[in-house]
């Protein structure tokens, strides 16, 4: 990396949620990259439950770390100096530059903290802008927010601190597109209505010759043009930026081999799951806790913002006892939050996690959680297998991945699955991770079926009790399909919308 101090900033905002921002920042900074140009991406505030552990033991969203990849580079904290972790009740943890700094709500947050966040803000913006040349930004929800826009810290006062033109995405797959578009412009103040360039129509599945007067229309009425119009395509395979956005079109249900996943109120981390959704003959099912959760052929509980009040939904659900029985006839896998709920009590006596307090678990794993001591582990971590459970001729293998958590696990006598190698896991002062009984697995390890090794294994495992045969070791789909979505996404992107426009305005 080069210091450059002129490096130039472009930013995406969208006219809603989910309208596309997280894509076309990610196609951008593919494309930039490919042009020769260091580039990176920035989210000055993001809020989302699906986050990962940076080289700097730093807690980012995911959807930075993806753009990050389309880069070429090293996911950085400085790449989304905020991130807010929604907990319960208008509560959210913030975490600041990959740190906790507390829980706090939407008053005390914009009133008290508002000037420690944009102090970090504009710390990040500026070394980014010193080790790259172009700075990708990704704005949040929508800058017509006409109640936030004097506390914004996510859209134009983040174009006007880093002085860049705006493109504006627009999702025309939920209808009233043109409405949108020139809503967000009548209620924009006229300064931040200039800094936009170009818009974007996104998600667009029908003929374009019929939209075409449309767009010439809001070209004329807006004064901005189009700059392209992005087809869906349902082939892209990229991990989705929160929860809200994990419909039932997110997995697809396969006949052979279906994987359940729990589908906790506060679910977190559910990238977790993606890889297993590559392996051949596997279909994951997400199951809501008022669904019937037999006919599966393994079990997941994925991780959660909040243990505590998840496993008191699961046991309102009357899901305990089902869950028991069927952890003796197929495999049931816990990851962090999900780990800390298949033991026998999960023990909050200060009542940090939540207002329940101290909670029975599921009962699984002979191993209680604390709650209440000690910094939340933020890291990346690689541990040895020990070869128990159902992992036994997987003796000996490393598996990496990243801890997020608070609370810390004690085992009795259920076995432990790993010995840490770097990391954390159970306890600072365990030396192990997880722990293993039987069909029943719970780890602390986000991302450990990205170890292809393992995933491999599981499902082959999987596959031999359903009369299918094993599978080699050979081959890594889910590598290869996300780098395949992420060049996919740059080239639909590039062949659809006006480069040279985009390109123009950051020769400006």
């Amino acid at each position: 990396m080069h210091s450059n101090n002129n490096a130039r900033c472009i930013m995406v905002q969208g006219t809603s949620s989910n309208a596309g921002k997280s894509v076309v920042v990610t196609a951008l900074c593919r494309l930039f990259a490919k042009r020769g140009f260091q580039v990176a991406p920035f989210k000055s505030q993001n809020m989302s439950l699906n986050s990962y552990t940076t080289q700097e033991n730093a807690e980012i969203a995911m959807a930075q770390v993806l753009q990050a990849e389309a880069a070429g580079i090293e996911p950085s904290y400085h790449m989304n100096p905020i991130l807010l972790k929604p907990k319960e009740d208008f509560i959210s943890q913030v975490i600041v530059h990959g740190k906790p700094a507390g829980d706090m709500n939407f008053y005390h947050y914009q009133n008290n903290f508002r000037g420690e966040a944009l102090k970090a803000i504009k710390t990040s913006l500026d070394v980014l802008k010193k080790n790259y040349e172009i700075i990708v930004i990704e704005g949040a929800g929508s800058p017509a927010e006409i109640n936030m826009q004097d506390v914004d810290l996510a859209n134009m006062k983040i174009a006007e601190l880093a002085d860049a033109d705006v493109l504006l995405v627009a999702d025309i797959d939920r209808g009233g597109v043109f409405a949108s578009i020139a809503g967000t412009f009548a209620l924009l103040r006229e300064e931040d209505r200039n800094r936009i360039k170009g818009i974007v129509i996104n998600k667009f599945r029908g003929n374009l010759d019929i939209l075409m007067p449309g767009i010439r229309q809001i070209e004329e009425i807006v004064g901005v043009p189009v700059l392209g119009v992005l087809p869906y395509d349902e082939n892209l395979k990229l991990p989705e930026e929160d929860s809200a956005s994990l419909s039932e079109h997110k997995y697809q249900e396969n006949e052979k081999i279906s994987i359940g996943v729990l589908r906790f109120p506060r679910i977190a981390n559910f990238t977790d799951i993606d890889p297993l959704e590559y392996e051949p003959d596997v279909g994951i099912k997400l199951i809501e806790l008022c669904d019937e959760i037999r006919g599966v052929d393994a079990l997941i509980l994925p991780g959660t913002r909040n243990t505590i009040s998840d496993m008191v939904a699961v046991s309102e659900a009357g899901l305990v006892d089902e869950i028991r029985d069927i952890s003796r006839e197929i495999p049931v896998f816990g990851l962090c939050g999900g780990y800390q709920m298949l033991g026998s009590k999960i023990i909050d006596e200060s009542f940090k996690e939540s207002k329940y307090g101290t909670v029975n678990g599921l009962g699984l794993l002979d191993a209680k959680t604390h709650f209440g001591g000690g910094d939340k582990i933020i890291t990346q971590s690689q541990g040895e297998l020990l070869g128990e459970g159902i992992f036994k001729s997987l003796k000996g293998d490393l598996v990496n991945g990243y801890e997020l958590h608070e609370g810390t696990t004690i085992l009795n006598k259920s076995k432990p699955l790993l010995r840490i190698i770097k990391g954390c896991g159970n306890h600072p002062h365990s030396h192990y991770d997880g722990a293993v009984n039987g069909y029943v697995v719970g780890t602390y390890f986000h991302g450990i079926f990205h170890n292809f090794r393992l995933r491999r294994f599981f499902t082959n495992y999987l596959r031999v009790i359903k009369g299918l045969d094993s599978l080699g070791f050979i081959k890594d789909d889910f590598k290869d399909i996300k780098k395949f979505s992420i060049d996919r996404l740059a080239d639909i992107f590039e062949n659809n919308v006006d480069m040279n426009v985009i390109e123009s305005l950051l020769e400006e």
